[in-house]
């Protein structure tokens, strides 16, 4: 059974987490993984869920410009480099999974394998097995602090 906050977020009721609880758990703990401090991340949840990681990396393509992981639940993880506002998005690397949000050692290691050069990921765009919002909230469960 679900049921939807004020914010349009939803509780899964077996879990009794909700998914901004999760997702900011996971975030944290993939920005552990990385070796970034959470103040360095941020996430958002509306019609889609996104979320940021700033990266203490620079672009070989473009060295005046930080790298930074981001997620959508709809795409999951991708390297970018970090971009103005109203420039479109830079992409590196789309980190293939079969989930949109696998253990966060699998995107540590995305990352490295990215930042040093080892042609990690794909080029376009991976479009992870489709979770629906109760699905995902229930597998972020594990990662929200309580």
């Amino acid at each position: 059974m679900l049921a939807h906050n004020l914010a349009g977020m939803e509780d899964v009721a077996a879990a009794g987490i909700p998914l901004d609880r999760g997702l900011a758990g996971y975030l944290n703990a993939v920005a552990d993984a990385v070796g970034i401090p959470a103040e360095a991340t941020s996430f958002e949840i509306s019609d889609t869920a996104t979320a940021y990681l700033g990266l203490p990396h620079r672009s070989r393509e473009r060295p005046a410009r930080d790298l930074m992981l981001v997620w959508s639940e709809g795409h999951g993880w991708a390297v970018a480099v970090e971009t103005a506002p109203g420039e479109p998005a830079a992409v590196i690397a789309h980190l293939a999974s079969e989930h949109v949000a696998p253990a966060p050692g699998v995107v540590a290691r995305f990352v490295a394998e990215v930042i040093a050069g080892r042609g990690a990921g794909s080029a376009e765009p991976v479009f992870p097995t489709t979770t629906e919002r109760d699905q995902l909230a229930l597998h972020l469960a594990r990662y929200a602090r309580t």
